[in-house]
């Protein structure tokens, strides 16, 4: 049996007999509003075509930027909260691999040819549901709302249809996953 590498995210059920407990995030702010800066982070570095985490340290250290993120309501002075740099950090150095996952399960469409918009909401919520312990169903609603709320009347059940392709093909690789390490445990015969 193998183990995730030290900080991999362990993708096997919580009742799984050798699934390690997953880490809980630690900062207390509002998940929404995090994810909320982290989609206009993602979507100013895609628009500017610059790295975000450019965006992201340019917010961290700017009040003004972080009251421009926040549409002029800072609720605290300080940086960027610690859930959305994670959202940003993640989704960028991962953006090939999510990029690959949603082109596979978008039916009719290239990423490239998507609206902006729809493509970071689609990289924030496959980044989270892949490498972050937030549960399926909260990641899923979270993207249909932003979809719903900032791009086309189509985008919610777009972007619900392509998540909901991803979660499932993700719980395929996990009960895969979990039955391949219970072949490879039990006794040869």
């Amino acid at each position: 049996m193998t183990l995730p590498a030290p900080g991999a995210r362990d993708r096997r059920p919580v009742d799984h007999p050798t699934a390690t407990p997953r880490a809980r995030r630690t900062d207390t702010r509002d998940p929404h509003h995090a994810r909320q800066r982290a989609l206009r982070i993602l979507f100013q570095a895609e628009l500017r075509q610059t790295d975000p985490l450019q965006v992201l340290q340019q917010a961290d250290q700017s009040q003004e930027a972080r009251r421009i993120l926040d549409d002029g309501d800072v609720e605290e002075p300080a940086g960027i909260d610690e859930f959305t740099a994670s959202l940003v950090t993640g989704a960028a150095r991962h953006r090939v691999e999510l990029d690959e996952l949603i082109q596979r399960h978008a039916r009719r469409w290239q990423i490239s040819r998507m609206p902006v918009v729809d493509r970071v909401i689609l990289r924030l919520a496959t980044y989270e549901l892949r490498h972050e312990s937030t549960a399926p169903a909260v990641v899923i609603d979270e993207a249909i709302g932003f979809a719903k709320a900032w791009s086309t009347d189509d985008s919610g059940r777009y972007v619900n249809g392509v998540l909901e392709a991803i979660r499932k093909s993700l719980e395929t690789d996990l009960s895969g996953d979990a039955h391949d390490e219970a072949d490879g445990d039990a006794p040869a015969t």
